[in-house]
């Protein structure tokens, strides 16, 4: 690949791969197409995105017919996250042993998950805001996401699914940034109490932009990477987590109803350290493009 392509392709995932964006204030389905010299961009229309995933659509050569009908277009100046506000956003904790290790913690005997809240869900390029009243420590934390899709004409969701069935139940792959107030945290976790809100202040889950299909790329040996501004903090592979997806699944089946646009964080590697406003996050999963957030302060409320 020359240079011009290589810069051409910069931040693009490896394959063909759907993102979400707004025109004249109506979110729409795109897609890119990174695999000739150049990439090219398609409008697919207003669709509903958790009706696609409901209905098992957004596989491979189910987006290579639409890309096939769609309507180019340019790049978007601005994306959506890649499912909107309103399904579950879960994450695995300490699911790298080095990350465990480098808080003082052991890697868990079994897949321990916690939740987001919908506000924390941003897009590639938002800003991501320090509340105004938070002078402690906010950590990165670069991962790999699912985003789940299977067919589900009756609305039931999948409950106690098996390790050997769980792998259907993602349609696609995606970069995430689990930003995370980490000595609000600490202190939760000091005095026993819920760690709820250190995870979900709003804006702080940045998301996409793009998604790959599952069935286009293995996910199973990817490296995971964080810059800030430009300095890489994070670099790890997906082959070190300590539970793959499938059981990873399994284990959130057996709590709560998987549905069509769930969000499931697998975890981020060692090396999270604090942002501060002024800084530039950048989370690159190979293959899958980069997700890249400015760190702001919240103005002071009057």
């Amino acid at each position: 690949m020359s240079d011009a392509t290589s810069q051409a392709h910069a931040g693009l995932p490896r394959h063909r791969a759907w993102f979400r964006f707004a025109r004249g204030g109506v979110a729409r389905l795109g897609a890119v197409d990174p695999t000739g010299a150049a990439p090219r961009w398609f409008d697919l229309g207003p669709v509903d995105v958790v009706a696609l995933l409901r209905d098992g659509a957004l596989t491979r050569d189910d987006l290579a017919a639409r890309i096939a009908g769609g309507a180019e277009m340019p790049a978007p100046e601005r994306f959506l996250p890649p499912v909107p506000r309103g399904g579950n956003i879960l994450c695995l904790a300490k699911n790298y042993v080095a990350h465990a290790r480098e808080f003082g913690a052991e890697a868990p005997a079994e897949p321990i998950f916690f939740a987001k809240l919908p506000g924390t869900l941003v897009a590639h390029g938002d800003e991501v805001a320090i509340p105004h009243w938070l002078e402690t420590r906010v950590d990165h934390e670069a991962e790999l996401a699912l985003v789940l899709g299977f067919a589900d004409p009756q609305d039931r969701g999948a409950k106690h699914v098996t390790e050997a069935t769980a792998p259907a139940l993602v349609r696609g792959y995606t970069t995430l940034n689990d930003v995370t107030a980490r000595k609000l945290q600490g202190q939760d976790r000091e005095q026993k109490y819920p760690w709820l809100r250190a995870k979900a202040i709003d804006t702080f889950c940045p998301t996409g932009p793009f998604v790959t299909p599952s069935d286009a790329i293995d996910a199973s040996d990817l490296r995971v990477v964080m810059r800030v501004n430009g300095e890489v903090r994070q670099d790890a592979r997906t082959s070190a987590m300590v539970f793959p997806v499938a059981q990873a699944l399994a284990a959130m089946s057996r709590v709560t109803t998987l549905r069509p646009g769930d969000l499931i964080a697998m975890g981020t590697p060692e090396g999270v350290s604090p942002v501060v406003p002024g800084d530039v996050m950048e989370v690159e999963v190979e293959g899958l493009g980069v997700l890249r957030n400015p760190v702001v302060k919240e103005p002071a409320q009057r």
